[in-house]
């Protein structure tokens, strides 16, 4: 089974060293603009899937009122206006450094996804769990929510095979690009068979606003 690369810990380690300080002061001022402008918990925690397939909850800033379920498909109408520049941002992305502190999650790798989406994979795709998701990975730097879940799982099994310090380092370069450029921040395609609710039939339209998978989904 493939495993993570030598280093790989260490690695996140050493980003969160570097980034602690100012990642602090930027969750600070998010968190109470959050706090000031709408009621509720600062922060959003969901189940998601991590490493070999052990859920985790997974913690983002807060950016709706009653959030819903299934944070793939949530009405726009619920998100708050700080919510909305958090996500354009991809600042509610931030508290997953906490994530990354406790060992749950990497800096870079697949993006931790529902527990229903896993259950579609096929086994081929499973492969994506033999690495601890990530804040950013290839799929989040190379079109993220535009792409659909086929195709970003493709480039998570590309990452899984050549995964290596110097291609995180570039994933990070181009996340940073992605961020300030705000590509691929729209929502998911409703008809997409990996990432439509069990429960749920998809709308008319063809895609939804939907919480951003930052390349930092």
């Amino acid at each position: 089974m493939t495993k993570p690369y030598a280093g790989k810990r260490a690695f996140d380690v050493i980003v969160l060293v570097v980034v602690a300080l100012p990642a602090a002061v930027v969750g600070a001022a998010c968190a109470a603009a959050i706090k000031l402008t709408s009621k509720g918990p600062v922060l959003f925690r969901q189940t998601r899937v991590g490493l070999h397939g052990r859920p985790f909850d997974v913690c983002k800033f807060r950016t709706m009122v009653d959030a819903p379920d299934n944070p793939l498909f949530p009405d726009a109408a619920h998100i708050t206006t700080v919510g909305r520049w958090l996500r354009r941002l991809s600042l509610d992305e931030l508290p997953q450094l906490l994530n990354v502190a406790a060992g749950d999650m990497s800096i870079v790798g697949p993006r931790p996804t529902l527990a229903y989406q896993v259950e579609r994979y096929t086994e081929r795709q499973r492969g994506r769990l033999a690495v601890r998701p990530g804040l950013t990975g290839l799929a989040q730097v190379r079109g993220r929510n535009a792409i659909s879940w086929t195709e970003r799982i493709e480039h998570d099994l590309e990452y899984v095979a050549r995964q290596s310090i110097a291609l995180d380092l570039a994933i990070l370069a181009r996340t940073a690009r992605a961020v300030l450029g705000g590509s691929g921040v729209g929502g998911h395609p409703l008809d997409d068979a990996l990432a439509t609710p069990p429960t749920v039939t998809p709308p008319t339209a063809t895609r939804a606003t939907a919480e951003p998978e930052t390349p930092t989904q």
